[in-house]
């Protein structure tokens, strides 16, 4: 009852403290553009992971991990997290921790004024549009992995805003994980929803954030003839761990 009075004032607050987190990194950032790739991106990369440190620590959201298996700091990995919340965004900071890595990103952003240099930044960008746009694309990922950048990607696509634990997986993580020999490394972002719903961005509420740190799958070896097979595993590991977990 008391939470519902202060909430208008709680959202304020987090959101003042979201804007003046940005305010602070912003100009090293801009700096960071000049730096260019692979350094410009991996000192782009801690100073996120510092901005949701700062966000999620002074607005009360409190990280609870949960190992079954910790990743190889000195490997690369194709990492994935279920999706449901605009929370699990500052939260793959806090669950990716000793990594350099990139999110895959649309070509197409790249081409929007000012916000595309940064975004080229942040991101690796993926054209399949025809035959030698997807080789350029793959030399690009391969290129990344051999400095010992990870890849992130969300398998899902967008939110499950559905009652089942996990919604049906897109083709674009394991075909990248096969196409590079990169083994998976899944997350569940268990509670994102409940600090913040998918239904609206002034939902916050403070409370413990559990990350979920599930066992690396192997691709070694696999083709895309397996890709089907490897999706249907990782979904039923990541959907049972939901159940149990949740």
């Amino acid at each position: 009852m008391v939470f519902k009075i202060l909430r208008p004032f709680y959202l304020l607050y987090a959101y003042l403290m979201f804007i003046a987190g940005l305010l602070v990194i912003f100009p090293v950032v801009i700096v960071c553009v000049f730096l260019g790739q692979p350094t410009g991106g991996n000192i782009v990369i801690r100073l996120s992971r510092a901005w949701s440190d700062f966000w999620l620590f002074v607005i009360g959201i409190r990280q609870k991990h949960i190992v079954l298996e910790k990743d190889d700091a000195d490997k690369n990995y194709v990492f994935i997290a279920n999706h449901c919340s605009y929370m699990d965004i500052p939260v793959i900071f806090q669950a990716i921790r000793y990594h350099n890595f990139r999110v895959l990103g649309k070509y197409e952003m790249s081409k929007i004024p000012v916000f595309g240099t940064l975004y080229k930044l942040a991101v690796i960008l993926v054209d399949r549009s025809s035959p030698e746009k997807r080789a350029r694309s793959l030399k690009n990922l391969v290129s990344s992995l051999n400095k010992h950048i990870s890849i992130f990607l969300f398998p899902e696509g967008t939110f499950n805003e559905s009652d089942i634990p996990m919604a049906k997986f897109f083709d674009g993580a394991f075909r990248t994980a096969i196409e590079t020999q990169t083994d998976i490394k899944p997350f569940l972002f268990l509670d994102t929803i409940h600090r913040m719903h998918f239904r609206s961005v002034f939902t916050i509420t403070p409370g413990i954030n559990r990350i979920l740190h599930l066992p690396e799958v192997s691709v070694q070896g696999l083709t895309m003839q397996d890709l089907p097979a490897l999706k249907e595993r990782v979904h039923l590991l990541m959907s049972e761990a939901m159940l149990k977990y949740r």
